[in-house]
């Protein structure tokens, strides 16, 4: 099994996930949103699974920062914007093949691991 993680290294999730992970010595291919964004592909499938909503981090600063609370864009302006600012994701952002996760989720992991 491989996992994908999307994050940064300041989410205390992201460092808790990839944490989870290691413990059970699965390997992880951790991408850091600081450095490289997630391309608008990657981000597609998330959305087309739990929705664009859930991919905003509506409760981080820098969602704050840029005055973002009464933004009303649709969802192809949403993923622009994520994709040009990827500090405006929830983090993690967790893949392993086609099974996918938004956050800190060590129930449905675990499951992952069993189903193999």
């Amino acid at each position: 099994m491989e996992i994908q993680i999307f994050g940064t290294k300041k989410s205390s999730d992201t460092r808790k996930a990839q944490r989870w992970f290691a413990e059970r010595r699965i390997r992880v291919h951790f991408v850091d949103l600081a450095q490289r964004a997630a391309s608008r592909g990657e981000l597609q499938r998330f959305a087309q699974k739990f929705g664009v909503a859930a991919l905003i981090d509506q409760d981080g600063k820098r969602f704050r920062d840029l005055g973002l609370g009464a933004a009303h864009y649709g969802d192809e302006r949403w993923l622009e914007r994520l994709v040009e600012d990827p500090m405006l994701l929830r983090a993690p952002l967790v893949r392993s093949g086609n099974r996918l996760t938004i956050g800190y989720e060590p129930d449905t992991w675990a499951e992952w691991l069993t189903a193999g």
